[in-house]
């Protein structure tokens, strides 16, 4: 059961942020991190340095924050700005604090920036994923290359 129902978060005075809509090979969890390859999109790899997209949940067929976008589908991803909130996907057994340093994983999904990493976003809510499953944590992203001290 997801904690949350939607991934952008807002604020509500902020126009929803601009998005981008690209065919992407793998299946794709709304929350997690994409990038441009080509004309297409790929799932972040693991540190990613590249412009990150947030997958977006596909309301467009109904479906949840839970629900993967089908390999081989149009993806819409958000292009994240710094005062605009996301709720992104860490993975089960992520202990996240308020101010926590995030970056990508191999699988496109939010961990703890380690030294030297780059700082994607930075969490806006502790939440310790003890789980079982991903789960979508309240974040904005860092300013711009930013490295993890």
């Amino acid at each position: 059961m997801p904690r949350f129902n939607k991934i952008y978060a807002g604020p509500v005075t902020e126009v929803t942020p601009q998005v981008q809509e690209r065919i992407c090979a793998a299946a794709v969890l709304p929350g997690i991190a994409l990038v441009e390859s080509g004309s297409a999109f790929a799932i972040a790899g693991a540190n990613s340095g590249d412009k990150l997209y947030i997958a977006q949940d596909n309301y467009l067929a109904l479906k949840g924050v839970d629900d993967a976008w089908p390999a081989g589908d149009t993806v819409i991803g958000m292009e994240a700005l710094d005062e605009q909130f996301f709720n992104i996907r860490v993975p089960t057994g992520t202990n996240v604090a308020r101010g926590a340093e995030l970056t990508t994983s191999a699988a496109g999904k939010f961990v703890l920036a380690t030294t030297g990493q780059n700082v994607a976003f930075v969490a806006e809510e502790a939440f310790n994923n003890n789980t079982g499953s991903d789960q979508l944590v309240r974040a904005r992203k860092a300013g711009r290359n930013v490295v993890a001290a």
